[in-house]
């Protein structure tokens, strides 16, 4: 990889957007590649749009700041609102295709947008707390910006200890993410 990858997720608080920016900066970081991430949260923790920049590369990143970013992640309308100004024309941007009322905000200048339904998924096939690593196994296929594998250490690393409480959430949470990747790859 030659320069840094550049990431932004949101959604509203609550939705795991900065958890799922810290596994894949961990995933990275398990690779032996630099990652730089900063949180952004809004008003409140729980009900304020959540930003996530996250920075991946194989050089020292020197500047946290970017205008463009190379992934978009957005899981609320706010967020999808709120993202479009870092579209660019190399730019996926990802969003949860059951967001309503956006389609007039989903940016058309990107490279590729991806409509996944996570949130379809993850209440009728799995469980609704896990539509964000649904996202998030989505944007790990379709951008290869680290591994799947990578990805699953990083999530047993994150949330080992509560694995370790009730086992079957390592099983959702890896289903999830296999599940996010077997939807974008109808995409691709």
């Amino acid at each position: 990889m030659a320069k840094a990858v550049k990431i932004v997720l949101a959604g509203e608080g609550g939705q795991g957007v900065q958890s799922v920016a810290e596994i894949i900066a961990e995933a990275a970081n398990e690779e032996g590649r630099e990652a730089l991430y900063i949180p952004n949260f809004g008003v409140e923790q729980r009900g304020g749009v959540s930003v996530a920049y996250l920075q991946i590369g194989d050089q020292a990143i020197g500047s946290p700041k970017f205008l463009t970013a190379d992934i978009i992640i957005a899981l609320s309308d706010r967020a999808v609102h709120r993202t479009r100004k870092y579209v660019g024309p190399d730019t996926v941007f990802v969003y949860d295709s059951g967001i309503e009322g956006v389609e007039d905000a989903i940016p058309t200048n990107a490279k590729k947008v991806l409509a996944i339904p996570a949130l379809q998924v993850a209440n009728e096939e799995l469980n609704p707390r896990v539509f964000n690593i649904i996202i998030m196994g989505a944007v790990v296929k379709a951008t290869a910006v680290v591994s799947e594998d990578r990805a699953k250490d990083a999530i047993e690393k994150k949330l080992g200890y509560k694995f370790e409480k009730n086992p079957k959430l390592r099983e959702l949470n890896f289903k999830a993410i296999d599940r996010g990747a077997e939807l974008v790859a109808g995409l691709l």
